[in-house]
């Protein structure tokens, strides 16, 4: 099935994957390959895997969630797939950050966040950042299980610049950067199963598959 935009409101555009699943995972794109082209759709197969329904967001100012018209997107978009019984945020590097600030405007039940910055100062973004307001790590909002995902090569100040709390579970990777985390993930065939873990707050689970892939609970000690 194609998808089927919902919102075409540049620089905001957001597609649907309408399946028959009672769910809904709200999948959130990341910059992107080529800064002169808005993102595409990220999470497309892995979210739809299980007959899941789906949307889409993608920002073509990279604003990190940071637009003010964030919200009334997410609320407009949450309008046009209707309701659902549980909903799962996911994304990665910027998709991510905006997953978390995502849950401080509509409910969710889970967050799945690859790699989310706590902080804009980083060069490696600063093409996008430097004309944002840098306003601190996303908030952890209380109510949806969060989960954190680092790779500790490049991304070790950006995991640490997330308090750890109730509610969240933050998994590091050693020897992996970055760019790596998600793919590392995806080769594993992995993908598909945290994010039924996190819909199904089934945390046994997904403890499990994060560390047999190298993840390390970041409460049970940083790895060296």
């Amino acid at each position: 099935m194609t998808l089927q935009d919902v919102i075409d409101a540049p620089p905001w555009c957001v597609a649907l994957a309408e399946e028959t699943g009672p769910d809904l995972i709200l999948a959130f794109a990341s910059i992107g390959h080529d800064a002169t082209r808005p993102p595409s759709p990220e999470f497309v197969a892995s979210s739809r895997a299980q007959g899941h329904r789906a949307l889409f967001f993608m920002d073509a100012s990279r604003s990190w969630g940071l637009d003010p018209a964030f919200p009334a997107i997410l609320h407009r978009a949450l309008a046009a797939a209707g309701p659902a019984q549980r909903r799962l945020a996911i994304g990665s590097s910027m998709g991510a950050a905006m997953a978390l600030r995502a849950a401080a405007h509509v409910p969710l039940d889970a967050i799945l966040a690859f790699g989310p910055q706590s902080h804009l100062a980083d060069p490696r973004w600063q093409h996008w950042t430097a004309r944002l307001a840098d306003p601190g790590p996303p908030p952890l909002t209380p109510g949806p299980w969060t989960i954190l995902l680092h790779a500790l090569d490049d991304d070790r100040d950006q995991a640490m610049g997330f308090p750890q709390q109730p509610g969240t579970d933050h998994l590091l990777f050693p020897g992996l950067t970055h760019s790596r985390l998600g793919p590392h993930l995806k080769e594993r065939g992995l993908l598909t199963g945290l994010i039924d873990a996190a819909l199904a707050r089934d945390r046994r689970r997904l403890l499990r598959l994060a560390i047999n892939a190298g993840g390390v609970r970041r409460d049970k000690g940083m790895p060296g």
